[in-house]
């Protein structure tokens, strides 16, 4: 649980990186790119992640490392589902729920078996756009999978992920 003072800190900031972490365009390549980026960081850290980059209605990126589960693909999977229905990052929309004590299924009548408000998820957006599908991670802490995220969408679009990374990491 993050505090009130963080909560409000969190999201300020998550807000800063969906806006500011746009693609001018975003294809088979930029999620092949993007993909491959996330894994050689994840191999870096020895991290056992499940990373899915899909335009919604057409997977671009599927990848199980070692150490990773079947249920890793799962919570992926349902991560993906929040930002495709809410056009916002899993971890943020789950931050938002928790400051107002209340969970998707209670707001929005949500199925948590198809939709999880966990850190991991980030809308991938283009500019004029809008967000045109998501990219999930699953196999850390939530906050360290959105984070992992946040930093490999800096390192490809140009952007410092210090200026843009969560207090506290």
């Amino acid at each position: 649980m993050v505090s009130d003072v963080g909560l409000s800190e969190d999201l300020t900031i998550i807000a800063e990186q969906e806006q500011r972490l746009q693609f001018p365009a975003f294809g088979e390549e930029s999620a092949w790119r993007l993909g491959c980026r996330l894994r050689d960081m994840a191999l870096q850290r020895s991290a056992p992640l499940v990373i899915d980059i899909r335009r919604f209605g057409q997977p671009l990126f599927f990848c199980a490392l070692a150490g990773s589960t079947p249920d890793n693909a799962d919570w992926a999977r349902r991560k993906s589902n929040v930002v495709a229905r809410f056009h916002r990052s899993s971890y943020g929309l789950g931050l938002e729920l928790q400051g107002k004590n209340t969970s998707l299924a209670d707001r929005f009548g949500l199925m948590l078996t198809d939709f999880a408000a966990h850190g991991g998820s980030f809308p991938i957006a283009v500019i004029g756009s809008g967000v045109i599908g998501s990219i999930a991670v699953s196999g850390l802490p939530q906050r360290a999978d959105h984070e992992l995220v946040v930093e490999a969408l800096c390192a490809e679009l140009k952007c410092d992920y210090a200026e843009l990374r969560l207090s506290g990491d």
